[in-house]
């Protein structure tokens, strides 16, 4: 496993090893050893996965308050997506920016999303699943969500407004001048957490 550090403090990359024959190929998709030695202590309570069944379908941009806030270990082992990853630590440089990467079941890529981001993305293919570890448990009274579409991110969704796929809930998300986030931005030996 290779891990890269993304553009944004505390997000990760982790492009795995493949090794294949004439059968197929196998991937390790995770270790604790190696994750906690490149990106920290975190332990993993649940596993979710989500189905989207056409092109355009997005979700997010979502995450939970402390204390219930969530880390997400993020894979696609069907189909395709833009992963979104948005920053929302007060006192971070890149408060408001975005890290996007492309995860497939080809590529096998996963990316680590901390506490402090509002994750969303947005299926590339038909038939698409999304996978993801997280580290706390589903709390609705503590989830939140970012409006995914608000122009002061400057994301480059692959698809426009109006012909997006989305959840009711979804639509109607604040736009980051206006959403409620109690995580400050903490650096900490190269690491960056929340506070």
């Amino acid at each position: 496993m290779v891990f890269e550090r993304a553009a944004i403090d505390g997000v990760m990359l982790i492009i795995p090893k493949r090794f294949g024959d004439l059968r197929g190929y196998f991937v390790e998709t995770f270790r604790a050893d190696l994750f906690e030695s490149e990106i920290g202590p975190f332990t993993f309570v649940q596993d979710n996965r989500s189905f989207s069944a056409r092109v355009g379908t997005v979700r997010g941009l979502h995450y939970q308050l402390r204390p219930r806030a969530q880390g997400k270990l993020v894979s696609c082992p069907e189909g395709a997506l833009l992963d979104v990853a948005v920053d929302i630590r007060a006192g971070s440089s890149t408060y408001g920016r975005s890290v996007m990467i492309e995860l497939s079941a080809e590529n096998a890529c996963q990316l680590w999303v901390p506490p402090g981001f509002a994750h969303g993305f947005c299926t590339l293919r038909p038939d698409t699943v999304i996978s993801y570890k997280v580290t706390d448990f589903r709390s609705p009274e503590h989830e939140r969500g970012l409006a995914w579409d608000d122009p002061a991110l400057g994301i480059d969704w692959p698809i426009r407004s109006e012909d997006a796929i989305l959840s009711e809930k979804d639509r109607t998300h604040p736009k980051l001048t206006d959403i409620e986030s109690n995580f400050v931005y903490v650096a900490d030996d190269d690491r960056a957490s929340v506070a």
